[in-house]
């Protein structure tokens, strides 16, 4: 009876024994898992994948900042806390400033090997954002030699080549941009020395491509070097390789970096307006003045192509209709700060289509554009530029389409042209059929009827 009740509880006791032995082999699985992929509280903080996701070090950190720019090449960063800090060598003078953060590199994923290079998918240093822009994140010991054109990153194992500008799709802008090489940091010392040290994220950009243009000086720098910029709240140095090519307006304040920390198209413009010391926040339909004012109107004025042939009339229908009038005419030489005040003063701007009408960024809120098409079936560009940007702008946008006896093309061409009679047939031909015939070779003399209905639709609509 005995061995029959011992025979039966055997089994059970080997059960039981199974069952703990393979949660404690469990425990052990589970010990050397954590201590092969989890971070100890007592190592040093771990790197960046993106320099972007780093914090700068507090404000009062040597910069260079200069007053135009996009983003292009996204810099270094300053981390905060584990591991030590190392800053590249001083010495005699070098071929262009150069910006050194702490010795930590960029982790990319898959850990590092005994040798200490990346191993596992990485993420590339270089990377395509949108069809428009290409951005190079770079952390560690970075050291930029302008006339070699030449980046010197520690970290990397390859070479990567980049233009900073934003316009990718563009081939006739980048050829005019410069092209860096990104290149691993020789470790024999064979780097560029220092001239200038930098523990702040910086950022390199282009002024090449259709920089000169007010518009693109906006599109293709300013926005996107904004956009690139704004969580290091103003600390990151900007580095411009382009210094012997034009440069953006003067008169831009303390620069983009003065406008940093933002991520909306309304608070751009009112990073704007700190900038250049503009006061006045909405249009009203008493003018800037209040009580018993009138609104101003800005009139746009051209010298080349797209000109107003009866400017001086429009003024004095303008003044009839009630407001007080301005002509205006920025080109390169404007100073921007001046021009930027005068247009925060203005309630109405109308202008023909042309970077002209870019100063729509230091609008009031509330204000009214009026932009005038030109006679040829261009109001998807005329769209694009400044009608769909308005509302996000907080502008009222209205638009004025030119007749064909309003274009002075009526008087250059037979009245059975194709540029007269089938604008699009002009279009398939390619952009530079449509900007010579259209934008090239057009004035325009504006119908005082239209335009005085047009003049008296604005006032209805200001605040």
């Amino acid at each position: 009876m005995k061995s029959s009740l011992r025979s039966r509880q055997e089994p059970r006791r080997v059960s039981n024994g199974v069952i703990i032995g393979a949660m404690l082999l469990s425990l052990c699985v589970l010990s050397i898992v954590k201590a092969r992929y989890c971070a100890t509280p007592f190592g040093t903080a771990p790197c960046s994948a993106s320099v972007m996701q780093g914090r700068g070090p507090a404000p009062g950190a040597d910069e260079l900042q200069h007053p135009d720019g996009d983003g292009g090449l996204a810099g270094p960063d300053t981390r905060r806390g584990g591991g030590r800090r190392r800053r590249a060598r001083g010495g005699p003078s070098s071929t262009a400033p150069a910006v050194t953060t702490p010795a930590t590199v960029v982790s990319t994923g898959g850990g590092r090997d005994k040798n200490g290079k990346a191993k596992g998918k990485a993420k590339p240093t270089c990377y395509m954002t949108s069809k428009r822009s290409e951005r190079c994140d770079a952390s560690g010991d970075i050291r930029v030699d302008g006339n070699r054109s030449t980046i010197y990153v520690s970290g990397i194992d390859k070479e990567w080549k980049t233009k900073p500008y934003a316009r990718y799709h563009d081939p006739v802008a980048m050829e005019h941009v410069r092209e860096y090489t990104l290149k691993p940091l020789p470790v024999s010392g064979d780097a560029p020395a220092c001239t200038k040290n930098h523990s702040v994220p910086g950022f390199m950009f282009s002024n090449g491509g259709f920089s000169g243009n007010l518009y693109h000086d906006y599109t293709d720098v300013l926005v996107p070097l904004f956009i690139s910029t704004h969580q290091f709240k103003g600390r990151s140095p900007l580095l411009p390789p382009d210094r012997g090519r034009r440069h953006l307006p003067q008169g831009h304040g303390r620069g983009p970096s003065a406008i940093a920390g933002h991520v909306s198209v309304v608070d751009f413009k009112r990073a704007l307006r700190r900038a250049f010391g503009l006061e006045r926040e909405a249009a009203s339909r008493t003018g800037a003045t209040g009580g018993v004012g009138k609104p101003r109107l800005l009139i746009i004025s051209r010298r080349g192509s797209r000109r107003f042939l009866n400017e001086r009339e429009m003024a004095r229908v303008a003044a009839d209709a009630g407001f007080e009038v301005r002509v205006a005419e920025p080109d390169q030489h404007t100073d921007m700060a001046t021009f930027a005040r005068l247009v925060n003063s203005a309630d109405v701007m109308i202008g023909v289509h042309g970077a002209g009408l870019t100063n729509m960024v230091f609008f009031t809120r509330g204000a009214v554009l009026i932009q005038v098409v030109p006679f040829g079936g261009l109001e998807w560009l005329t769209g694009v530029t400044f009608k769909d940007p308005a509302p996000d702008m907080e502008v009222t946008y209205m638009d004025y389409n030119v007749k064909l006896e309003e274009s002075s093309l009526i008087d250059q061409y037979p009245r059975n042209h194709q540029v007269l009679t089938d604008p699009y047939a002009v279009h398939k031909q390619g952009w530079d059929a449509l900007k010579t015939a259209y934008l090239d070779k057009q004035n325009i003399r504006m119908d005082m009827d239209r335009f005085r209905a047009t003049l008296k639709e604005a006032m209805s609509r200001l605040p």
